[in-house]
C-alpha cells in the first residue's frame, strides 16, 4: 500500500512539475525568408546576380545565332558541298551544339554558385541575429514558419519575432 501512495504521489509530482515547465515554455516564430528579404544587403546581391544571368543571356542568343546562322548555310550548301565538306560542317555543328549546351550548363552552375557564395554573409549574420534575439527574449527556440512546415503556432505559448528580427538587421 505505501508502494502505491508513494507511487501515486510521484505521478502526481511529476504532472505538476511538467505542467509548470510548459506553462513558462517560450519560443519565437518567424518568416526566415521574410527576414531575409528584409536585409539591405538582400537588394545588393539580387540586382549581382540579376547582372550576371542577363551578361550569361546575352552570351547564350549570341551563340544560338552563331549557330543557326551556321545552320542555315549548312542547308544552302548542303546539295553542293562535296561529301567531305559536308561531313566536315555537319561535324562543326555538332561540335557547336555540344559546346552551347556545355556552356548552358556551366552557366547554371556559376549562377548557383555565385549566388550560393554571395548569400552565405547574409545567413550567417541572419542565424547570428535570430540566436541573439533568441538568446535575449529567453525563448527555447525560434522556428521558422516558412513552407506551411508548421500549421499551428498557440500565439499564447510562443511570439511571431519577424517584425524584431527585420528591425535588428537593418
Amino acid at each position: 500500500m505505501k508502494r502505491l501512495l508513494l507511487s501515486i504521489f510521484t505521478m502526481i509530482a511529476l504532472t505538476v512539475s511538467a505542467q509548470e515547465v510548459v506553462s513558462g515554455f517560450r519560443f519565437g516564430y518567424l518568416s526566415y525568408a521574410a527576414a531575409l528579404q528584409a536585409m539591405p544587403e538582400y537588394a545588393i546581391v539580387q540586382k549581382k546576380m540579376a547582372d550576371l544571368r542577363q551578361q550569361f543571356q546575352a552570351e547564350t542568343l549570341r551563340v544560338e545565332d552563331e549557330f543557326n546562322r551556321k545552320y542555315e548555310e549548312f542547308l544552302e550548301g548542303q546539295r553542293e558541298f562535296p561529301k567531305t565538306i559536308l561531313q566536315k560542317r555537319q561535324t562543326e555543328l555538332q561540335e557547336l551544339m555540344e559546346r552551347n549546351i556545355k556552356f548552358k550548363e556551366n552557366s547554371q552552375e556559376e549562377l548557383s554558385n555565385t549566388e550560393k557564395n554571395l548569400m552565405a554573409p547574409l545567413k550567417i549574420r541572419l542565424i547570428e541575429t535570430i540566436g541573439k534575439i533568441g538568446r535575449d527574449r529567453g525563448y527555447a527556440f525560434i522556428v521558422d514558419t516558412d513552407n506551411q512546415a508548421l500549421p499551428f503556432i498557440n500565439p499564447a505559448m510562443g511570439d511571431d519575432v519577424t517584425q524584431l528580427v527585420q528591425n535588428a538587421l537593418k
